[in-house]
Order: C-alpha cells, then structure tokens, then sequence
C-alpha cells in the first residue's frame, strides 16, 4: 500500500470516530485539534483525492526545448494570401531566408526573416518566449515596415505539433490569429498562419512557409 492510500485510510478512520463522537456528544476541541496536528490540511487533501499529482512534480511536461528544432538557417518558400478576410484566390509568392537563435538556455528565441516577391521585399523579426510556470510559448512579430511589436500569440506544443493563438486587429476590426509548426523533421518544418473573424468557428490560412535547413548551418547545442 502506497503512502497516500495508507494516509487516506487514516483519515478515513480518524472522521469516523470524530463523528461517532459527535453522535454520542462527547466530541471536543481536543479530539478535533489532534486530527488536525496529526493530519495536516494539505495532507487530508491530498488523502482524499488519490491519484493527485504529488507535490513538486510537474501538472505539465517542461517544453522549454519545444522550439529547439528551429534553431539555425533556414530557406524558406512562402505563399501568402493577397488580401487575407476578402475572399481574394490570389496568392503571392516569396523566397527568402530566416535565421534563428536561442537565448536563456532554449526558453528564449530570436528569428529574423527576409523574403523577396513580386510586391516587394519582407523583412521581420519574430521572439518567442517560454514561460516556465504557464508551460506555454509566446510569439510576438515585428515588421521593418513599422518597427512595432504586434500583439503576442501564446500556445504550447502536442504530439510534435505546434498551435498558438492571439488577438489582433486587421482592417479595423478585432480578429483571432493562430500560428501551427507541423511536419517537423530535423531539416524541415511547415509554418502556417490563420485568421478568423467569427470567433473561431472558421479559420482563413493566409501565410504559409515551407522550409528547408541550409546545410551545415545548424547552430551548435
């Protein structure tokens, strides 16, 4: 018998004669006292809920490292939509390169992205941060058109997949964003961007970046 069902079992045993005492009336601070000094709360809590997680161990897994398969110099094909939320068909077409570096020991990155097309030229900076007790990652994009961050996307990581969400404006009105890693190899991974302007119920993909390691650049652990 595990420590929490031995704890649990007494108790269990302890409330019972509390209150087989309070039935016959002769329960008093002293019993109730000695419960609690030989039962603290948090111990009863637990006692009574088995299968709690123990304290100290993590709820969620640490995905402090989630990011780490994008370290390095990347080429990058993109198509983007033309005129995202219109019900524009028209796609563009860029090429370019993103270069990315971790910082904080993996819970920070710094990515920074050039890309050329028919429209003109792309040049972005993107952080991304970990933050350990969330176990969550945050996004944040700034374009050299403006200079300004943009509002921050936050998500997490599942089963080699990466999905995470915000809140911003476009064409004066309030949207959702959503951001996906998929495909994921050591040399290759997808890159795609959605926007909703009905509360999530449906998603318009209006970036996509396919990329592909420039050999030899990997950037040392």
């Amino acid at each position: 018998m595990n420590n929490a069902t031995g704890e649990y079992a007494d108790v269990k045993n302890l409330l019972e004669i509390l209150v087989t005492n309070m039935i016959r009336g002769v329960c008093g601070p002293i019993l109730i006292a000695a419960l609690f000094v030989s039962f603290p709360i948090t111990s009863i809590a637990q006692a009574a809920a088995p299968g709690a997680v123990p304290p100290g161990d993590p709820a969620t897994r640490d995905g402090q490292h989630d990011f780490d398969f994008s370290i390095g110099s990347w080429k990058t094909r993109i198509t983007r939509l033309q005129k995202p939320l219109s019900g524009s068909t028209t796609w563009i077409k860029m090429e370019g390169t993103k270069t990315e570096h971790k910082i904080w020991n993996g819970r920070g990155h710094l990515e920074e992205i050039e890309a050329d097309g028919p429209t003109g030229r792309m040049e972005g900076l993107t952080l991304f941060l970990y933050n350990p007790k969330a176990h969550q990652w945050s996004q944040t994009f700034a374009s050299s058109r403006d200079g300004t961050l943009g509002s921050p996307m936050i998500g997490t990581f599942k089963n080699g997949r990466g999905e995470l969400f915000g809140q911003d404006t476009f064409n004066d009105k309030t949207i959702l964003v959503r951001a996906i890693w998929s495909d994921i190899t050591q040399d290759s991974h997808k890159f795609e961007q959605a926007f909703s302007d009905d509360g999530g119920k449906t998603w318009e993909t209006n970036f996509i970046a396919l990329l592909t390691r420039v050999k030899g650049a990997r950037e040392s652990e």
